[in-house]
């Protein structure tokens, strides 16, 4: 029977050193997002039910382009920091860097695509 104390017990395990810069990193695209996401409302908004020359015309604008597309870039950022969290509580090994890799790949794909369209649209 081994007598080992808490602190014992996890002595030399260490800290993985990325959990506080990762903690402040979702709190602020948290907090971006809660300023950006009624913005965005605002605009898509007022594009729902709108003729496809009128939606044209919205986001051709600087203003309401930019909003969206720091939306895309802090919204995507936003989903990979959080489902990365998710993966490495429940995955282990191999399937962590694979499933890892693959939602960093889809999150970016994502904000690389609206970027494009945003851009086509604007241009």
């Amino acid at each position: 029977m081994a007598f080992l104390t808490d602190r014992k017990r996890v002595s030399g395990l260490g800290s993985a050193r990325s959990g506080t810069g990762h903690h402040w990193t979702m709190t602020v695209t948290s907090i971006a997002l809660l300023i950006l996401t009624p913005f965005f409302l605002g605009i898509i908004g007022t594009g729902l039910g709108s003729e496809h020359g009128d939606v044209i015309a919205l986001l051709s604008r600087p203003i309401p382009a930019l909003v969206v597309a720091a939306y895309l870039i802090v919204g995507s950022h936003h989903l990979r920091l959080g489902m990365q969290i998710m993966i490495e509580d429940y995955t282990h090994g191999m399937t962590r860097k694979a499933a890892i890799i693959l939602s960093t790949i889809l999150c970016y794909g994502i904000a690389l695509g609206g970027l494009v369209a945003l851009i086509q649209i604007a241009l």
